[in-house]
């Protein structure tokens, strides 16, 4: 749904001749309630210790289709350099492999705090990339927009570094395993 929102009136502007205003407050509610629902589940099933390994390997894999989705459409809007997406897909994939490496072995592995920390920095990513374009939809503090745009680039960049690092940090995980089988 974040997508079709999202997306609608970059791709087809000609549909939108009265403006493409409402798809902001639409855009970030999807957003907003995606990262909520995801924070609470989680809580939730620590709190109540239901954790599976279903859970294990879905939480992750819904979250990274919701980044991952919310990052295609800033590439497509010009707000995420093409160079920084596919660092973060083969990051994704990686671990992905990691993961099936794991499985194989018998073993499911979640999060870990590497995986939380990238997470959290592509939801502040994520957030200041919908910040501008809103301000861009809503044709407001356009002035601020050169300067936000260089801090999206700047904390994209960082958010590939804790990116690359957290893949490193399963990567240690994976070998470590290999050593206790």
């Amino acid at each position: 749904m974040f997508f079709i929102i999202y997306l609608l009136p970059v791709l087809y502007p000609e549909l939108f001749v009265y403006g493409a205003e409402w798809t902001v407050p639409v855009f970030l509610l999807i957003f907003i309630f995606s990262e909520i629902t995801d924070f609470l589940d989680g809580y939730s099933a620590r709190k109540r210790n239901e954790t599976s390994d279903f859970g294990k390997l879905f939480d992750p894999f819904a979250d990274t289709i919701m980044q991952l989705t919310c990052f295609l459409c800033f590439v497509i809007d010009g707000l995420l350099p093409v160079i920084l997406f596919l660092l973060i897909i083969y990051r994704e994939f990686g671990i992905l492999f990691i993961r099936n490496l794991m499985l194989k072995k018998g073993i499911t592995m979640g999060a870990s705090i590497g995986g939380k920390i990238k997470t959290v920095s592509y939801i502040i990513a994520a957030s200041v990339a919908i910040l501008i374009a809103g301000l861009q939809r809503l044709s407001i503090f356009e002035f601020l927009l050169p300067y936000l745009r260089v801090g999206a680039n700047v904390i994209f960049i960082i958010s590939v570094v804790i990116s690359i690092l957290s893949f490193i940090d399963y990567l240690f995980i994976y070998l470590k395993a290999g050593k206790n089988t």
